[in-house]
């Protein structure tokens, strides 16, 4: 079952950053329908941080993507009843979400899935392979499509899976290729944030990252370490950052502190357009 699932892993625990990896291979993608003139729309419906006073606040990760050929629900918070209530405070109609993609199975990214299915079963779910058998199959139960992830692909026009990373924790990241860029969203970063970053460049090398988002798994980690972090996002030319969730508030304080504009501050309620 779910719930007995979710009992089994911890919320996020503390990272560690990895160095810079060596530079990636050539690769490219075919145009993208946000490269066609679509308005891109992230809007962060569950975080622990605090943006949109009229939401609830939450250990947690979860993001909505409009504008693509599909409407995504990234990760589902720790909990349907703040998920929801969130959701439906922003006007966002569950029903109108057609896919779900898990980013791994800690609790605090995959909480609010039975709730969100009992209300909207209508929906493909994509989740690591790795994922617990009891788990996909209780989610199964619930008549839903699930897809299950372990090498990097597309997923539909213009959105990737980063497939499974990390040699602990499985974990996938999203790729949309924007106009502008790509935009990668993280869950927590347990595999690190910089080989998530690599790996992106590495499946699509002919585009600049323009924005990453997401948990950066960095609360508690050393100041040069997040230094070091930063000097990679810089010298991979990533436009601007959004770092929430797990990222810590020394990360957000020092990555505020070089991207200046370009540092979007986020948390629950928080939406990013991109043209």
């Amino acid at each position: 079952m779910l719930i007995v699932a979710l009992s089994l892993f911890a919320a996020c625990s503390q990272p560690e950053p990895s160095s810079p990896p060596s530079a990636p291979s050539d690769a490219s993608l075919p145009e993208s329908t946000t490269e066609a003139g679509y308005e891109l729309k992230l809007t962060i419906v569950y975080d622990n941080n605090e943006y949109d006073p009229r939401l609830e606040t939450k250990w947690g990760f979860s993001c909505l993507v409009k504008g693509l050929e599909r409407t995504v629900l990234f990760d589902t918070g720790g909990d349907s009843d703040t998920l929801l209530g969130n959701i439906k405070k922003l006007k966002i109609d569950p029903k109108q979400i057609d896919a779900i993609v898990l980013s791994h199975i800690h609790g605090d990214h995959v909480g609010g899935l039975r709730g969100f299915l009992e209300d909207n079963n209508d929906v493909i779910i994509y989740l690591p392979e790795s994922f617990p058998e009891s788990f996909k199959d209780e989610t199964r139960s619930f008549g839903t499509e699930v897809v299950e992830i372990s090498e990097a692909e597309e997923l539909f026009d213009g959105v990737y899976t980063t497939g499974e990373l990390g040699n602990g924790i499985k974990e996938q990241s999203l790729i949309v290729v924007t106009r502008k860029g790509l935009v990668v969203i993280t869950g927590c970063a347990h595999p690190g944030v910089v080989n998530i970053l690599s790996k992106s460049k590495d499946m699509v090398a002919d585009k600049p990252v323009f924005m990453v988002m997401g948990g950066f798994h960095m609360a508690g980690a050393a100041i040069t370490q997040i230094e070091s972090v930063i000097e990679y996002f810089r010298q991979l030319g990533v436009r601007k950052v959004a770092p929430c969730h797990c990222s810590g508030d020394e990360t957000r304080k020092l990555f505020k502190e070089e991207y200046g504009e370009d540092y979007i501050d986020s948390g629950a309620g928080k939406i990013i357009t991109l043209p």
